[in-house]
């Protein structure tokens, strides 16, 4: 999709909301990324580049829009549909495998080297696996900042960074805000104890009232359950157990997880998503 200029300028200009997700808009003298459909006025067409993925155009050294907010966006729907390995390797990375096993043990989960693994990547996303795992670490940090009270060094570690340095480090360069600053902005949270509660952002268009239906007919006795308008469900997470609520909100999914191991934070949103 983002080879197709041409089609990608359309969509950009008339601010098309369908093409969320399935390409990135940079542009090349604010060195800022955008949604196709980010309310501000388009860039002139010969300061537009595409970019398939989020990661990719951090890697190239752009920063995610403020307005539109692109790196909150789920991942490209067409990631969510394949069953090749790079749809694979995607929904791994989402898991937290390359945070826990590194990239060889992405590769050997996937039955493939970790050049083969690389190449299929870059090719079909424009990162490698390392720079796909930053976006994600990258991304679950803003929405812990932004919705969560938790300190920043738990913040820092249960969003699967090595260190807070690398955590400060990596926040000022995709979202050039620091920790603080974009706490600030995202408001006051409510803290309920023994839980952590989150805003999942979803890209409409989405019924969320038709899709906890058919979770709710469809729910596995012991284990799903809906109850005073949630959705309830345990998770099984490589360092333990949790339970996900998740409640269907008109601009987002109010999500309250109680977790035994911090650690599986990242996992279990990505679970939750």
């Amino acid at each position: 999709m983002h080879t197709d200029t041409e089609r990608c300028v359309r969509a950009v200009q008339s601010k098309d909301s369908r093409f969320d997700g399935w390409f990135f808009t940079a542009v090349l003298t604010t060195r800022i990324y955008c949604r196709p459909s980010c309310p501000v006025v388009p860039p002139k067409v010969e300061n537009m580049t595409f970019y398939p993925s989020a990661a990719a155009c951090q890697q190239a050294g752009f920063r995610a829009c403020k307005r539109c907010r692109p790196d909150t966006s789920p991942g490209s729907p067409e990631w969510n549909a394949r069953a090749d390995v790079v749809a694979r390797a995607m929904r791994l990375i989402g898991d937290g495998v390359v945070d826990r096993e590194g990239v060889p043990g992405l590769a050997a989960r996937l039955g493939y080297s970790t050049r083969q693994i690389e190449r299929h990547l870059l090719a079909e996303l424009g990162a490698g696996p390392l720079a796909l795992a930053r976006a994600q670490r990258a991304q679950t940090a803003r929405l812990l900042i932004e919705t969560t009270p938790l300190p920043m060094a738990d913040v820092a570690f249960a969003a699967g960074f090595a260190s807070v340095r690398t955590f400060n480090d990596t926040v000022r360069e995709v979202f050039a805000l620091s920790p603080s600053e974009l706490r600030g902005r995202g408001g006051k949270q409510q803290r309920t104890p023994g839980a952590i509660s989150l805003r999942l952002p979803f890209r409409a268009p989405l019924n969320p009232t038709n899709l906890f239906g058919h979770l709710a007919a469809t729910a596995v006795p012991g284990v799903e359950e809906w109850r005073d308008g949630a959705y309830r469900r345990t998770l099984s997470l490589p360092y333990g157990h949790g339970i996900a609520t998740l409640t269907p909100r008109p601009d987002h999914i109010g999500c309250l997880l109680s977790l035994t191991d911090l650690r599986d934070l990242t996992i279990a949103i990505s679970h939750c998503r």
